[in-house]
């Protein structure tokens, strides 16, 4: 029987050989992080082979961590906070933005316990964030709107205290912070479990809304352009599936990314906050990046100008291939 099995097998691989079209799967590695929103992206590497592509998902602790992989050749695409993509680009990473794939998603969240109801309530306070990502922009241009002065040194008006996303929360409840700028599912869970209270959803500034971006690094878009286009057409089609299909999103957020550990309540408070989408308009690049330059976000010599390194070509053909508007 040993013989027959090789056989086949031999037979099987000559096959793949001689008949047209066929095809072994092109992979793409995929840089992600561990958000509502992000659920899209990580979808991808499920229906990767109808597009013949393998999708190598490798989670990251914050869209900064992932600028290095990329630089290091590891990484092909990333889902990534537009800040840290600016930072990364500005920083020399070679990538160019190439969609949008979610928008929202942010939340300013106090501690129950205290009397905070606005931002200006912040003044003497300790307040959490992520570095680099879209939550502390938002949360700086949030603090100059109110007029308070800020620094991770005492001594102004807010005190910032530099976390990681997944430590913010328990910074929370142990009241070792008095308030965080934090994404979702996380914010979302601060407060119905009880020890969080919404502030607000910082989406008053000019840069409205802020847009996560799907970036793309110049070796893969420019070295391999047909992989790249599927890769694009697999983002549109992930993307289409769970905005056609909430309860397919909802079910694999919480069982497959976060294993079941958010209930279906943080699920939906989640997304009242957040929204899947496509696109990334190089104007919400461009005030993004001058939104980061005024509040000194990224430390960035030269920074990017949008126009520069936002390529939407290949979202714009898998969008009128597929037939999404």
């Amino acid at each position: 029987m040993r013989w027959l099995a090789m056989v086949v097998a031999a037979t099987m691989g000559w096959l793949s050989v001689g008949v047209p079209g066929a095809r072994a799967e092109d992979v793409v590695r995929l840089g992600n992080l561990k958000f509502a929103h992000y659920g899209a992206v990580s979808y991808m590497k499920e229906i990767g082979g109808h597009c013949g592509l393998r999708v190598e998902e490798r989670v990251f602790a914050k869209g900064l961590d992932i600028m290095p992989a990329i630089v290091a050749g590891e990484i092909d695409v990333a889902a990534s906070a537009l800040d840290a993509a600016i930072a990364g680009r500005a920083g020399g990473a070679p990538i160019y933005a190439v969609a949008g794939f979610a928008a929202g998603g942010a939340r300013i969240v106090g501690r129950s316990d205290l009397t905070l109801k606005t931002v200006a309530d912040l003044k003497g306070r300790r307040v959490g964030v992520a570095r680099g990502g879209a939550q502390e922009l938002l949360l700086l241009a949030e603090l100059g709107r109110a007029g308070l002065t800020w620094s991770d040194h005492p001594g102004k008006d807010v005190q910032l205290v530099y976390l990681a996303f997944a430590d913010l929360n328990q910074a929370l409840m142990a009241r070792e912070i008095d308030a965080m700028s934090q994404s979702e599912p996380q914010s979302s869970q601060a407060i119905n479990r009880g020890y969080g209270t919404e502030l607000m959803k910082p989406y008053d500034t000019p840069m409205g809304r802020p847009i996560r971006a799907l970036v793309m690094a110049e070796t893969f878009y420019r070295g391999q352009p047909e992989v790249a286009a599927r890769f694009m057409r697999c983002f549109v089609e992930a993307t289409r599936t769970f905005i056609a299909d909430p309860a397919l999103a909802e079910r694999y957020v919480r069982e497959t990314m976060f294993k079941n550990q958010i209930s279906a309540r943080d699920y939906e408070d989640a997304m009242g906050n957040a929204a899947f989408t496509y696109d990334l308009p190089v104007e919400h690049v461009q005030v993004t990046t001058d939104m980061m330059v005024q509040y000194r976000v990224g430390r960035m010599d030269r920074p990017p100008r949008a126009t520069d390194w936002v390529r939407l070509d290949l979202l714009e053909r898998a969008k009128v291939e597929l037939g999404v508007r």
